[in-house]
């Protein structure tokens, strides 16, 4: 039965930067780069060295522990380099691109007359399964394990998000043909969660085979995770798989076309961007060519991804596997003079959730912030500031706290099942003591993966 929540805590950090309604044509980078770090937990198994030539489609690693779960390249081309750090862990493996993209055969996928078996050694074997994360630990998906259900959030409500509406309209049939896919995926149902505070798209409120559900407030009610508290919480032993609704529709295309086509828009933000827009990208482009001639100043801070949970990257950098934004904000850096920009300042330029600052008679005022954490580490104790912004029945500053100190008990009476580092973003954002709480947080779900799971 369709929910309809209303969350009464959150926050939204307004940004200047959002990006137009405007979309640039796909222009093929130099090069693309895929990441095992952007897959949690991941030991790579390298199937391709440097100087071998790759169509897109082609694997080229795949999971060491898990070696049905295969991770493909996004473009035809030329393995330029493995990328190794310490212990020869590999960091990225960068492909040169050619002039035009070749694919590997394409496959011919008729989902009608396929069993749920077959669906997934199909996605298994195309190097789709990665779009697929699951909760708990927030991973790629085990697919041995059988999820109770399966989430798809219609909107993201991060600062400065690309709007789904936007990016998806038109693309009925792509979108569809996903959601059947995730049908064939779970013996449950498949939710699609919408943004009940505006009027969605017809590729949404149009999806068949799926349950859908409406949830209003602020952010992280476009946070997958939030959804899942309150339509269908994850207990011990439980599973729920989810995925990223630009995705959904990557993996409607393979199943119409039988190419490995990750063509996808992306959105440009941030203050420190001319023209804030849409882009056409192929997953893991590099940066050069969408921000030449776009950042308007020097010291920034380039993100893949939004100011919460992205990753920073330099400006020639490649955008993440899971990212569908671009963020370049000031890099916080510089000293500032106390009496007027700094703590002693009347902050009429400064965002506040504790209104410590006047800009809250302002109304929906953006505000241009910088990277600047205004201040050291400090004790962590309680400030009763965690519990306004995180819209879960789950105890933040607890939970956090177990997460410290390796408290497995605590950390699964606390509900450390429900969550994803990500769910605690706001939560660090306005913590007064300037912990990494996401980072304790990831450290707290390996734990729980190897002793629990």
């Amino acid at each position: 039965m369709s929910k309809t929540v209303k969350l009464r805590k959150g926050l939204d950090i307004r940004l200047i930067g959002v990006a137009n309604k405007i979309k640039s044509e796909l222009v093929l980078p130099k090069t693309v780069s895929v990441k095992p770090s952007d897959f949690h937990g991941l030991t790579p198994k390298m199937v391709v060295k440097e100087g071998d030539q790759v169509k897109a489609g082609s694997i080229i690693f795949y999971d060491k522990y898990n070696e049905v779960v295969k991770y493909a390249s996004p473009v035809s081309g030329k393995i330029e380099a493995i990328v190794r750090g310490e212990k020869r862990r590999i960091l990225e493996v960068v492909i040169s691109v050619d002039d035009e993209i070749t694919y590997e055969q394409p496959q011919n996928v008729d989902i009608s007359s396929m069993n749920n078996e077959e669906v997934k050694a199909t996605v298994l074997a195309s190097g789709f399964w990665a779009f697929i994360k699951q909760r708990p630990l927030d991973i790629v998906a085990d697919p041995k394990n059988q999820p109770k259900s399966i989430f798809v959030s219609a909107f993201d409500s991060s600062p400065l998000a690309p709007d789904f509406d936007y990016v998806l309209h038109g693309k009925n049939e792509e979108f569809q043909m996903g959601l059947e896919v995730l049908t064939k995926l779970t013996t449950g149902k498949v939710h699609l969660t919408l943004n009940a505070n505006v009027p969605a798209d017809a590729v949404f409120t149009e999806a068949k085979g799926v349950e859908i559900n409406r949830i209003s407030g602020k952010h992280p009610g476009g946070n997958v995770g939030t959804q899942i508290h309150h339509i269908d919480p994850v207990n011990k032993g439980e599973f729920v798989w989810t995925v990223n609704a630009q995705d959904v529709a990557l993996i409607g295309r393979y199943f119409k076309s039988g190419k490995y086509d990750l063509r996808k828009t992306i959105a440009i933000t941030g203050s420190e961007i001319k023209n804030p827009q849409y882009v056409e990208v192929i997953s893991g482009t590099n940066l050069n060519s969408i921000l030449e001639g776009q950042i308007i100043s020097d010291n920034v801070r380039v993100i893949s991804g939004n100011v919460l949970t992205g990753d920073k990257v330099a400006k020639d950098g490649h955008l993440g596997f899971y990212h569908n934004q671009i963020t370049v904000i000031p890099e916080g850096n510089q000293l500032k003079f106390a009496p007027t920009k700094g703590w002693m300042g009347p902050g009429f330029d400064k965002f506040s959730n504790s209104r410590l600052f006047p800009t809250f008679l302002l109304g929906k005022k953006r505000f241009r912030l910088d990277t600047n954490t205004n201040g050291e580490q400090r004790a962590f104790v309680v400030t009763g500031e965690l519990e306004k912004v995180f819209p879960f029945d789950i105890l933040p500053m607890q939970l956090v706290k177990a997460a410290i100190t390796d408290d497995i008990d605590a950390m699964e009476n606390l509900g450390i099942y429900e969550v994803a580092p990500e769910d605690f973003a706001l939560c660090e954002y306005v913590c007064t003591t300037k912990i990494n709480i996401q980072d304790e947080i990831r450290q707290g779900l390996d734990l729980i993966g190897e002793e629990c799971m």
